[in-house]
């Protein structure tokens, strides 16, 4: 197989400011500013605190040293949390921003669907826009119209053909932007969490085309998403950012385990894979199974499986109750609650425990993912806490749980003559 994507060494640093900075500063907002940093260090003199001075901009490296090849026909899965660099490097493969350090190479023509609208022109109509599209990716437009009446057809939005995209809905902006990469012949196509606006059907259908191109016709995929089940079941290899660096690469099956590993460490709850608007007042601390926290661990399917979860509330709330959610190949499977309602929680440690019955779960690897929530009796609506995919197991495969099974008697059942 030969090399379409090698980069060597790529890195990406973008600059952060501080103190309210921006392009435009009104002359009140400078005195405004003076005024407070005067206040401030004269507080901390008369109470013997050091002056803290923050900088006013601060370097952020989003790509540091990053280095692969793609092969062609290749579907390369990209997976990492919130942050690790993943539409960077996509935009720079795209050659939509450049790196600051480092070079790649790529054979071939690139599409690319990173985000919604990208590519698109808003005030042009659907039928327009395949048009300039193409053009873009370097097409003739004897080509453009060989392919016109599938894009069409898969896109579904023939009725909206006409009609300027700056009134179409984000999902119909997907269903044609994706028809457009997918059928145009470009040799690479570069896909983003884009994919996640449109409905179940439209991402299966996807999925089908991504994988039909890949394979019949030697095309080479880039995927990004967070549903660790998509990324199965369409990529053959994966590689897992972390703090824009590659920590892991190898087959899919092995990146999605290794990847579900990371929101713990021997029960230990990682805080930086917890989001929600409860965050400052609940900290989900510790996890574990059947006493067991340690990044692998087995159960057997005849054994009851204990989920308990540990935390710290940081103040009294009026109305809290937490909960766990079981996953395979991130696709959720139930949820339980520690409570039927929100209860009162008192500011300090809490614990909850949660029981699956033997033989619920057949064989196979599972992750848990832990949240929590109030009553949602506010302006706000409900405030939540969540903690993606924080824990995983594997219920062992036993050649005598057939004999568990007669043995609880599952299988007793009576013989119709």
């Amino acid at each position: 197989m030969s090399v379409v994507i090698k980069v060597e060494h790529i890195s990406k640093s973008y600059i952060i400011r501080h103190q309210g900075q921006s392009g435009y500063i009104a002359l009140r907002d400078v005195i405004a500013d003076k005024v407070k940093d005067a206040f401030h260090k004269t507080r901390n003199l008369v109470t013997n605190k050091p002056v803290v001075k923050i900088a006013a901009k601060e370097e952020f490296w989003s790509l540091d040293d990053v280095s692969f090849e793609v092969n062609q026909s290749d579907r390369i899965g990209i997976i990492g949390r919130n942050g690790a660099g993943k539409s960077t490097l996509l935009k720079i493969l795209s050659r939509i921003t450049e790196p600051t350090l480092g070079r790649f190479s790529t054979k071939g023509r690139i599409a690319s669907l990173l985000e919604v609208g990208t590519g698109f022109h808003p005030e042009l109509t659907g039928r327009e826009n395949i048009f300039l599209n193409g053009a873009v990716l370097g097409m003739h437009r004897a080509e453009i119209k060989k392919k016109f009446d599938e894009i069409v057809d898969f896109s579904e939005v023939e009725k909206f053909l006409d009609t300027p995209v700056k009134r179409y809905s984000s999902g119909m902006y997907v269903r044609l932007a994706f028809a457009v990469a997918a059928y145009l012949e470009s040799e690479i196509l570069v896909v983003d969490e884009v994919l996640a606006v449109g409905d179940l059907q439209f991402q299966k259908k996807c999925l089908g085309k991504m994988q039909d191109v890949s394979q019949s016709e030697g095309r080479t995929v880039l995927f990004v998403s967070h549903n660790m089940g998509t990324i199965n079941q369409l990529c053959n290899k994966g590689i897992l950012l972390k703090s824009g660096k590659i920590t892991d690469m190898g087959t899919t099956a092995e990146i999605v385990r290794r990847y579900m590993k990371t929101g713990s460490v021997n029960g230990q709850i990682d805080r930086s894979s917890v989001s929600g608007t409860l965050v400052p007042y609940i900290t989900f601390s510790e996890i574990s199974i059947n006493g067991l926290s340690s990044n692998e661990i087995s159960v057997s399917p005849s054994a009851e499986i204990r989920v308990e979860l540990k935390g710290i509330c940081n103040q009294d709330m009026e109305y809290f109750r937490n909960g766990i959610t079981i996953l395979k190949d991130g696709i959720k499977l139930f949820s339980a609650h520690n409570n039927p309602e929100p209860q009162p929680i008192k500011k300090g440690k809490f614990h909850s425990e949660f029981f699956i019955p033997k033989y619920v779960l057949r064989p196979g690897d599972y992750s848990i993912s832990i949240f929590g929530h109030d009553n949602g009796n506010n302006r706000k609506g409900t405030e939540w806490i969540y903690g993606n995919e924080v824990l995983t197991f594997t219920i062992l495969e036993e050649w005598d749980t057939i004999n568990d099974f007669h043995n609880e008697g599952i299988f007793n059942l009576p013989v119709i003559p």
